[in-house]
């Protein structure tokens, strides 16, 4: 359980700003993160981890020569927003390019993927290396699904070491995927994490009991079994991870067993007493092992075995020498400019200008107070969310919607006071929720807001189509993005029948605040179906058959959102346009 904390919402904050404290001789805070605190000599490739805090060293604790540029932080298992990613860049960035890598999850690829997008249209190069090394998560024939789990460590190691050693941004990615291709890990928990301020872990086992094949971000294992001795243990990972050896694997390999958060250093070595012999026995040779807490989930108890199959160049930079705050190997001889200049978090903000009309800005107060009434909802609602969202996911759900509302509150509020609209107001609170959330949850909510923001607009009231319209644009733009379909178990469940339901009323001549009520009803009864349904996307989707007989946490939380601030948003009768 983490005990040592202020106010749990600030965790990850406080958590951040003082890891950089205490090792200030090696990183720097920036906006989003961390970054080294020398700039290199010359320009080199800028290699940029990133995910959600609680798994320390990963990813904060491997800046440094020979590793990481920087490190993009999210709250606790929570992508961390495009903003952070684009700022972490920015200040790592020394003119060679930069390279995001991070695990195979919705909210990261979503977001690196946006800021990449960003970098490249100011004319920084960005690429994105994935890493998708847990067996347990999907089969061989679906690699691409495949979460991403310690083999992140040894993935982050040979991309930084490559681009230590000069090599170009299409170097550093062709071999960060290369060591990808190559590793694989299966994991086991043997008791769930508990978040700072919960009361109970995400999840709990039988006495005698672990989960096979569990996820990173506090997720149980794929299925229970009974508790092994240690030798049984060790056995059943390494014949797991063995038989899943890429094609062509050669006879050395890089070896990590690695603890969770609380298995104790001394447990993980009576676990190597079996995996290493039967590692040299099936003909390996084992190139620096490492065994001990390299990517870790809060306070977990669990092990997991990665194994990364070595050629001539990935031994070359698997074993070449690095400097970190959490991880240091051989003999550093780099040299580096004096300290970088601190980021100046003002350049990445622009005056603001609003321009609309009395008309809008008086509907903008009514979507002000949408927004209060969101983030009162779910400040409410949060451990409800988040409790089912722990059934086969790691429970951050509601977290997430409560930071990600509370920021587009204040966003909206402080644009309202200059004089916003009511596009702008929207748009203004979509862009923070984003920031702030983090996650899948909180890209697609902060993307959809911003969408029903620009259909709005800053001229008129709407009218019922212009609302029904700005509703359907919200619900384009979070299909775009996040590619889910009716029945994958996702908030988009409960976000179509709404859409199509406020349409067909609007349509029939329904008076809007009756059409909004109806289809706030559908929305409800369809999240309350998802609980029949086995999730397709997201972190769930690796535990499909635990999440069988929950409703989805998104699907959920939306429906009770849509329904709370329908009297907000239809309150004074919006029957024609004012100009």
């Amino acid at each position: 359980m983490t005990r040592i904390f202020n106010d749990p919402a600030d965790f990850a904050d406080e958590a951040l700003a003082g890891f950089c404290d205490a090792h200030s001789d090696l990183v720097r805070q920036v906006e989003g993160g961390a970054v080294r605190r020398n700039r290199p000599s010359m320009p080199k490739v800028a290699v940029i981890t990133g995910g959600g805090s609680g798994h320390y060293p990963a990813f904060a604790g491997i800046i440094g020569p020979g590793f990481a540029d920087g490190a993009v932080v999210g709250n606790i298992f929570t992508s961390p927003s495009t903003q952070q990613a684009y700022s972490v860049a920015k200040a790592a960035n020394s003119g060679a390019g930069v390279v995001f890598t991070y695990g195979n999850y919705a909210g990261d690829v979503l977001n690196f993927g946006m800021a990449s997008e960003r970098l490249n249209a100011e004319g920084i190069r960005a690429e994105n290396v994935l890493v998708t090394d847990d067996i347990a998560s999907a089969p061989p024939s679906e690699l691409e699904k495949r979460r991403g789990i310690a083999g992140d460590f040894v993935v982050f190691k040979v991309m930084g070491a490559a681009a230590e050693a000069g090599q170009d941004l299409e170097s550093v990615v062709r071999l960060g995927r290369k060591a990808n291709d190559h590793t694989r890990t299966i994991g086991t928990a043997f008791s769930g994490c508990t978040f700072p301020g919960a009361d109970q872990p995400l999840f709990s086992l039988p006495e005698g009991y672990m989960g096979l094949g569990l996820g990173i971000h506090g997720e149980p294992g794929l299925f229970d079994t009974e508790l092994p001795t240690a030798v049984e243990l060790g056995q059943e990972l390494v014949r797991r991870v063995l038989a899943e050896a890429p094609a062509a694997a050669s006879g050395r390999v890089a070896v990590i067993l690695n603890g969770l958060g609380s298995t104790k250093n001394e447990e993980l070595f009576v676990l190597w007493r079996t995996v290493a012999p039967l590692l040299r026995e099936a003909g390996f040779t084992l190139v620096m092992p490492e065994v001990g807490e390299l990517v870790t989930s809060l306070d977990m108890a669990g092990v997991s075995l990665t194994l990364t199959w070595l050629d001539g160049e990935l031994e070359q930079y698997w074993t070449a020498p690095a400097l970190t705050p959490a991880f240091r190997r051989g003999s550093v001889g780099f040299e580096v400019s004096p300290d970088g200049q601190a980021v100046d978090d003002a350049a990445f903000v622009d005056a603001v200008h609003y321009s609309s009309t009395e008309a809008s800005r008086a509907y903008a107060g009514q979507c002000l107070r949408a927004l209060e009434e969101t983030s009162s909802l779910l400040r409410a609602s949060e451990s409800m969310l988040g409790d089912m969202d722990a059934i086969a996911g790691d429970g951050d759900h509601g977290r997430g919607m409560v930071r990600g509302s509370a920021a587009a509150l204040e966003a909206a509020a402080t644009a309202f006071a200059a004089g916003a609209g009511a596009g702008s107001v929207l748009i203004a609170g979509g862009d923070a929720w984003a920031d702030k959330a983090g996650g899948t949850s909180g890209v697609l909510w902060g993307a959809g807001l911003r969408a029903f923001g620009e259909r709005l607009g800053n001229e008129e009231r709407p009218t019922p189509d212009v609302l029904a319209a700005a509703v359907r644009a919200f619900a384009d733009r979070i299909t775009g993005l996040g590619k889910a379909d009716l029945g994958d178990k996702t908030m988009v469940d409960s976000l179509l029948p709404f859409a199509s339901s406020l349409s067909a009323g609007v349509s029939s001549g329904s008076a809007i605040e009756e059409a909004w009520a109806s289809a706030a009803a559908t929305a409800t009864d369809a999240a309350a179906a998802t609980a029949d349904l086995r999730p397709l996307k997201g972190r769930a989707r690796p535990l499909a058959e635990k999440s069988i007989g929950t409703p989805d946490p998104g699907a959920t939380s939306l429906a009770m959102v849509f329904a709370a601030v329908g009297p907000h948003f239809t309150a004074v009768p919006v029957t024609a346009a004012i100009n």
